[in-house]
């Protein structure tokens, strides 16, 4: 069996391959940890207005009203600082999930010249030792004949 010409080509396909799936894997990780700040902060928001809301109720004087409406524009604020964040790392998830499939898809097509190599040796290995078998076969015949 002769050496694939391309191993180091698949080699390196697969080797990238790998590194593509292991950055992918650490791209959704950010991504899912992003949207779990996002949720919590809004549930904070939610929990916060609802400190508001019955603090409207029981009265509150002016300075309590700001402070209230100030830290909830905060909250406010790093809700869109957070949702933008969100966004930018689907972004990249989704380069990265591109990215693991053009490493993947270009380590398939060389597999598959590797396979097409391996098959043809296979089919010449199999030539050979027909070859072999047959003149084998014939010797045998000759002297059992030729006697």
């Amino acid at each position: 069996m002769s050496a694939f010409p391309l191993q180091p080509l698949l080699d390196l396909a697969q080797t990238r391959m790998d590194d593509a799936a292991r950055r992918l894997g650490e791209l959704i990780a950010m991504e899912t940890e992003g949207q779990r700040k996002l949720e919590m902060l809004q549930a904070y928001r939610d929990e916060y207005h609802q400190r508001f809301v019955q603090a409207v109720s029981n009265g509150i004087g002016p300075d309590a009203w700001r402070n209230y409406s100030a830290f909830l524009a905060r909250i406010d604020d790093a809700i869109a600082a957070q949702r933008s964040a969100v966004e930018q790392s689907r972004q990249r998830t989704a380069q990265g999930q591109q990215v693991w499939l053009a490493q993947r898809n270009k380590v398939k097509a060389i597999d598959t010249l590797s396979q097409r190599h391996k098959a043809a040796d296979q089919r010449l290995e199999n030539k050979r030792e027909q070859r072999l078998l047959d003149e084998h076969s014939a010797r045998l015949f000759s002297r059992k004949h030729g006697e």
